[in-house]
């Protein structure tokens, strides 16, 4: 039985800002699916504890005053999700993520913020979590097609439904699905274990930042991108710990 035909938990956020060392996080979900049982949906509202910018909000819906009107405290969500991301890797069920990186890396900065035991604190080595990126995965398998790497067009590239863009639960439950035609749709993919898949994507994540990096590093006008392009994978180590992952 291979991975992609067993339980996953879909995670997904929308947050504040672009940048996972500042982004506060808004909305989100962590849907268990497959495996033969039925979709297990959790979903958030937070009030960030901050302004909400304009963009940020065009983009998930939420402005400063909806999410203070029907989110819940932010240190209260993020000890929730946290556990609940917990307890899936207790289990040995894999997470889902369209471009971890900056979901977990959010995540990690959010639970430091509010001095809430973090992923690594719960579970020390990352290095064993069993995370799946389509995001990763399909840059590796497909490097050359040309055209977005977004979920809308991974959706519509792998041809699988995704309900409403920009939304944590339309997202996390799209991730999942792409994630389940990679797995049907590549037999060398299908064939892996979920951690060999998992220190796959490792290597197949610092490759493409490489490559990222050397493509700004001589594009006129993107050389500033450089320095700021990361390749450590499935999350940014915070600065106290770098190098340890």
């Amino acid at each position: 039985m291979s991975w992609h035909t067993k339980r996953m938990a879909a995670f997904d956020l929308e947050t504040t800002a672009a940048d996972p060392e500042a982004a506060r996080i808004v909305t989100a979900c962590i849907v268990q699916v497959g495996g033969g049982q039925p979709p297990q949906p959790a979903t958030w509202v937070a009030d960030p504890g901050v302004e909400i910018p304009d963009e940020a909000a065009k983009i998930h819906g939420y402005t400063t005053e909806r999410a203070r009107k029907e989110g819940a405290p932010a240190a209260q969500v993020v000890e929730e999700i946290a556990a609940a991301l917990g307890q899936a890797l207790s289990h040995g069920i894999p997470i889902v993520a369209m471009n971890a990186r900056y979901d977990l890396t959010v995540l990690d900065r959010e639970c430091r913020r509010h001095s809430i035991p973090t992923l690594l604190d719960r579970y020390v080595d990352p290095v064993i979590w069993p995370v799946i990126d389509p995001f990763v995965i399909d840059k590796h398998v497909d490097r050359y097609r040309r055209g977005s790497r977004t979920l809308t067009a991974l959706c519509e590239h792998y041809e699988v439904k995704l309900d409403g863009a920009h939304d944590s639960a339309a997202d996390a439950i799209a991730a999942a699905r792409v994630a389940w035609r990679l797995g049907a749709t590549r037999p060398e993919l299908a064939a892996m274990g979920i951690e060999e898949l998992h220190h796959a994507q490792i290597e197949w994540a610092r490759t493409q930042a490489e490559g990222l990096r050397a493509y700004f590093a001589k594009t006129p006008g993107k050389q500033h991108l450089a320095a700021g392009v990361r390749g450590e994978w499935p999350l940014v180590p915070h600065q106290a710990e770098a190098g340890g992952l």
